[in-house]
């Protein structure tokens, strides 16, 4: 866990005066739109049908939208809105071959997602 909530760092407000400004050099990435920005990548997956999708890509390694909405049988609209919400988290990359658009997972995203969550869980 970040060393900015140890409590040693916060000296015992009997001693003296106590350090100021300590997330500015232990956690600088706590403003605001960063926690928005990786709020949004929790959303994203943080979802039974896009976290099915996941599953699914990651079976068949690259998918079209058309062979999810009917493997998953869901209407076209409904799979494109999840896999756009997947692709603006970054967590699923798009690639044109030809006239099909195919879908495979950003396993580096996905990584360092997994790393973020079993750290937040120690």
């Amino acid at each position: 866990m970040s060393s900015f909530l140890h409590e040693g760092d916060y000296p015992h407000p009997s001693n003296s005066a106590p350090k100021t400004d300590l997330l500015k050099t232990h956690a600088p990435s706590l403003d605001q739109l960063s926690i928005k920005k990786a709020s949004l990548t929790f959303r994203a997956i943080n979802h039974p049908l896009r976290q099915d999708m996941i599953r699914m890509i990651d079976s068949k390694g690259h998918v079209t939208v058309t062979e999810l909405f009917v493997e998953m049988r869901l209407e076209q609209s409904v799979a494109s809105q999840h896999l756009a919400i997947l692709r603006r988290a970054l967590l699923v990359k798009k690639i044109r071959d030809g006239k099909f658009m195919y879908y495979m997972l950003n396993l580096e995203r996905l990584e360092l997602l997994n790393k973020m969550v079993t750290d937040l869980l120690k």
